[in-house]
């Protein structure tokens, strides 16, 4: 197994960025003839957290998860970092290729070294 992280540029200042999860979603109920109590919170899937980039960054979100799809898959690590599994290193690489043709330097794969 081989993992990458995903970065994006930022559409206002053109650095490089990754979603992180600060705090899981918090959702609740309301009712319409009585008051419910009741919260549960919910980490987001890796393909939820990019999708809500959207505006944030240079590029369409959406595509990058379908590209992404084709080679590895976007994953939450701890609840909170996100990265790309891949089986085999040549994936990552041909992904970076695909996002080059697609985007031009906007997204890229920086794979992850294990310690």
């Amino acid at each position: 197994m081989v993992r990458g992280k995903l970065w994006f540029r930022c559409a206002a200042m053109h650095d490089p960025v990754t979603p992180a999860v600060v705090r899981p979603a918090l959702i609740g109920w309301e009712a319409k003839h009585r008051r419910v109590d009741l919260t549960i919170e919910r980490a987001f899937s890796g393909e939820e957290l990019v999708k809500r980039m959207k505006g944030w960054v240079t590029v369409d979100p959406v595509e990058v998860t379908e590209i992404v799809k084709k080679y590895g898959r976007l994953k939450v690590l701890d609840d909170r970092e996100l990265v790309v599994d891949f089986e085999r290193a040549e994936e990552a690489e041909l992904l970076n290729k695909e996002l080059k043709e697609r985007f031009g330097g906007e997204v890229d794969v920086e794979l992850i070294k294990r310690s």
